[in-house]
């Protein structure tokens, strides 16, 4: 791709920032962990939207057991939802991969 095109689909980008922040706030994507005792649900900004716990995951003697469930679970949902960020912005940049960095770059 010639370089000023990519820099026109970049300044496009940018215009559309904010739209594209509106619309990631819909994404959802699902971590869990122990087996699916621990399930959490992050939205495209990573914010925690849900948390689900098995009772069976709870048990008062091994509160650091639930925590690190919950770590690995809230992990989870961040994983996946990242290639699902980089895929929406490579197609709102046309095609171009975006820069680390680069506002919306994952």
């Amino acid at each position: 791709m010639n370089p000023l095109d990519m820099l026109k689909n970049l300044k496009d980008v940018q215009a559309n920032m904010g739209e594209i922040q509106e619309k990631i706030k819909t994404f959802r994507a699902e971590g869990s962990s122990g087996g699916d005792l621990i399930r959490v649900t992050v939205d495209g900004t990573f914010e925690a939207v849900s948390v689900s716990v098995d009772p069976v995951a709870v048990d008062p003697r091994d509160v650091k057991m639930l925590e690190e469930l919950l770590a690995a679970a809230f992990t989870d949902a961040v994983r996946k939802m990242r290639p699902i960020l980089q895929q929406e912005m490579m197609k709102a940049a046309g095609g171009v991969n975006l820069p680390p960095g680069f506002p919306g770059g994952f």
